[in-house]
Order: structure tokens, then C-alpha cells, then sequence
């Protein structure tokens, strides 16, 4: 016998979700993918997915494992937790151990599960990536905003940060700091880091340093702000961006000694939600973090790619009279339409969303307002220069590391239809 639910009945929804839209660079697929369907040609500049193939050596490790079935221990498995250490004290010059890093199901998750463990206000660089906000109001947390300026390449001041403290250090604070930076790709330089972190030990803010696009650092000298302000600083990072398997929903947050109280209550809170990350997700990611020659041929041909194409991809937008700083790391540029603000006021379009909202209609390049990563004034768009075929390149310039990237490298070609689409639609207004 089947009851039906009487139609006046009130179901009772989270409040809190209620006023959460869907994850904009989620959406913004989404919608990508419709048009496409509808036969329409959509340049994909929206979501910052990987544009490159997950490395055969870690396909392979997952083949030797997809018989493993036993749960993991919450934490994380102890031979990946430690190769995730080697990495860390490789890179990063710190000297953290195993039983302080806590491996989870993405980033995502293991910042939800960070801000739901520490009572803090957050504070946010404007601008910063999509999915901060949202978790700490899903958590009824106090956000605060940092505003950024295109001057300072939209990277958090010392000055910036000091001025916030000052006004606010009745509260315990947790900052995230991204580096390289979605959605502006700027990387913070060492002089910049130990003056936030001479900011941060005054005022004994915490600090989540998101390392997660670290190894595309375009030089390969990415720096984490846990050299100088080690005591105060998780580490997050995982393999959704510069090992290109986002799909594979694995990352990890390292933790200084004094902050186990955290790591502990995150452990807690784990075996109560994912239990542990999948046995042979976990087990095949264990080279991702070895110094192996075969993964370095692939960070460094990976990093070549992208810095060709975020100086080429600038100048291009530049010529445009699309102003944009040229990116240091990552693959995204944050771009400036304002030569253009009062043809586009003439057609009703007055902010970044009726912007980006346009643009897809008219030229198809998808891109994301930038309101979406806290930077409500001016007619600012992030774009993910992703759409590209990168397989081949990518064994072409490991076979042959001195390969020459430019203008005219033939796998760029739709990345920079994006640019000239949008001028000539912004020139013809």
C-alpha cells in the first residue's frame, strides 16, 4: 500500500542550505556541457579541472590494486601518509611527520571538516577559490573579506592583513592562503610570505596554506608560508590539479605539532562521516608523492605547457584591451573587462555576472563572475585556460623537453579563439 504525502505538508529543509546556491564552478559545467549538447561550440573556461591525463605510473599502481577491499584507517594509510612527509619536508623544507598528516576525500572535505572542528571567524583574500564562503556559512561561521588589489598582482599585504588584525583579535582567526592562487594564478614571493607570517605569529592567527596547485609553480620554486610560520600552519594539498585526477577524490592536511588537538578532532570527526578513503585510491597514490624520474618528466612537461600558455593567453587578452596580470603558477587568469564598461553599461550589462552570462551567449566562452570568488565591484571574470587537447603535447614534450611553446602551438588554438571571440564581440557592442 502506497501513502501519498498530503500537498499542503511542510518538509523541513536546512535552513542553512537553503541560501547556499550550487558550487559555481560546478554550475558553470554543468551548463557547458548543455550547450554543447545543443550543439552549440562552448569554450570551457569555467571549471579549473586538470586538462592533463592522470600519470601512467599512477594508473598503473591502480591496477596493481583494485583487488584491495579492507577499510583504511581513518587517518589514512600509513605508507601514503608517509610518502606524503617525504614530499612535504622535500619541498616545503619542513621537517612534519606521518602521524601528523590526515589523508581525506579531497580537500573539499577535509576543509569542511577543519571549519566544522575549530571555533574561528574565516578570513578570505578577496579574491579567493569558490568554495571557502560556502562551507563556513553552511556552518553559520563569520567570513571576512580582505580585499585585494590588481596592483599588488591580487595578492593579501602584510599592510592589508595587519589593518584586519588590528580590528579584530577578540576572535580566533583561520586564514587561507592560496599560492599558487585560483582565480588570479599569482604566487607569493618569499619576502611576501614572512611578512604575512611576522602579521600572523603577532596576532596568533591560524594559517591553511592551499598548496593544491604547488607543483605548477611555473618556475618549479613554489614556497609554502609553513617555512616561516611553521607552529601556526596546515598544509593542504592532494593530486586533483598538478597529478590531473580530480576524479580520484584523494588530499591530505599536514599539521604542525602543536595544532594535534585539530588533527585529532578531524580524525574524530571522519570515522563518524567517510570512514576512510578508498583502499586502492589510497594505495595507487603512494608514487604520486615519490621523487620518481618518471613523475618528474611529467610535472616539469606539465608545467611548461601551462606557462606557455598563461603568457601567450595574457598577451592575448591584453591586445585585446582585456586587462590581465600574467599568471605565475596554476592555470587560471583573472581578467578585467572595465576598458569596455560603458559599451557594455549601453547594453544593460552592468556587473560581472550579466557579463559572464552574456558572453557565453554571444561568443561561447565560458567563464566565472567574479562576485563567485569575492570581488563584487568592477566587471572581473576568472577564466580557466583548460580547454585544450593535452595528451599528446604532453608526451611529445616529455620525449622532447625542448619542444618550443608559442602563440602558434597548435593545441592552443581554441584557447586563443576564446580571446579573439570576446574582443571582437566587445569591439563590435
Amino acid at each position: 500500500m502506497n501513502i501519498a504525502l498530503s500537498t499542503n505538508q511542510q518538509i523541513p529543509l536546512s535552513v542553512a542550505l537553503q541560501h547556499v546556491p550550487k558550487s559555481a564552478t560546478l554550475a558553470i559545467n554543468e551548463k557547458s556541457k548543455q550547450l554543447q549538447q545543443e550543439g552549440k561550440d562552448i569554450i570551457r573556461l569555467g571549471l579549473g579541472q586538470s586538462p592533463f591525463p592522470v600519470p601512467d605510473i599512477m594508473i598503473q599502481s591502480l591496477k596493481d590494486n583494485a583487488s584491495a577491499k579492507d577499510y583504511m584507517a581513518v587517518q589514512g594509510y600509513l605508507p601514503l601518509r608517509e610518502a606524503v612527509t617525504s614530499f612535504i619536508n622535500r619541498t616545503e623544507l619542513q621537517q612534519r611527520k606521518a602521524e601528523d598528516v590526515i589523508i581525506g576525500p579531497g580537500t573539499k572535505e577535509l576543509l569542511f571538516g577543519l571549519q566544522m572542528v575549530l571555533d574561528c571567524d574565516l578570513v578570505l583574500p578577496a579574491p579567493s577559490w569558490v568554495s571557502y564562503e560556502p562551507q563556513a556559512k553552511l556552518l553559520g561561521k563569520t567570513v571576512r573579506w580582505l580585499v585585494c588589489r590588481a596592483e599588488d598582482g591580487w595578492k593579501l599585504t602584510a599592510d592589508t592583513l595587519e589593518q584586519h588584525c588590528q580590528s579584530h583579535s577578540t576572535k580566533q582567526q583561520l586564514l587561507i592562503l592560496n599560492s599558487p592562487n585560483n582565480p588570479s594564478g599569482a604566487c607569493f614571493t618569499e619576502q611576501e610570505l614572512i611578512a604575512l607570517a611576522e602579521v600572523a605569529v603577532k596576532y596568533n592567527v591560524y594559517i591553511l596554506s592551499d598548496e593544491i596547485y604547488s607543483e605548477l609553480h611555473y618556475q618549479g620554486q613554489h614556497q609554502s608560508i609553513a617555512r616561516y610560520y611553521p607552529q601556526g600552519t596546515i598544509i593542504s594539498n592532494g593530486i586533483s590539479k598538478w597529478a590531473g585526477a580530480g576524479g580520484w577524490r584523494l588530499g591530505f592536511f599536514s599539521f604542525p605539532e602543536n595544532l594535534k588537538p585539530i588533527l585529532d578532532l578531524m580524525i574524530v570527526l571522519a570515522s563518524e562521516t567517510f570512514t576512510s578513503v578508498s583502499a586502492p585510491i589510497q594505495m595507487a597514490s603512494v608514487c604520486a608523492f615519490e621523487d620518481s624520474p618518471e613523475l618528474l618528466d611529467y610535472i616539469h612537461a606539465c608545467r611548461k605547457i601551462m606557462q606557455a600558455i598563461g603568457i601567450n593567453f595574457s598577451q592575448q587578452l591584453n591586445q585585446q584591451q582585456i586587462k590581465t596580470v600574467e599568471p605565475a603558477g596554476g592555470f587560471y587568469n583573472l581578467v578585467d573587462f572595465s576598458s569596455f564598461e560603458q559599451k557594455l553599461a549601453a547594453q544593460g550589462i552592468n556587473n560581472a555576472y550579466q557579463l559572464s552570462q552574456k558572453m557565453l551567449e554571444k561568443t561561447g566562452v565560458a567563464g566565472l563572475p567574479g562576485k563567485d570568488f569575492g570581488l563584487h565591484q568592477g566587471l572581473l571574470m576568472r577564466l580557466a585556460f583548460v580547454d585544450f587537447d593535452s595528451s599528446l603535447l604532453l608526451k611529445r614534450l616529455i620525449e622532447n623537453p625542448e619542444l618550443k611553446l608559442d602563440a602558434e602551438t597548435t593545441e592552443f588554438s581554441r584557447l586563443f579563439s576564446a580571446a579573439e571571440r570576446m574582443g571582437n564581440w566587445l569591439y563590435n557592442l
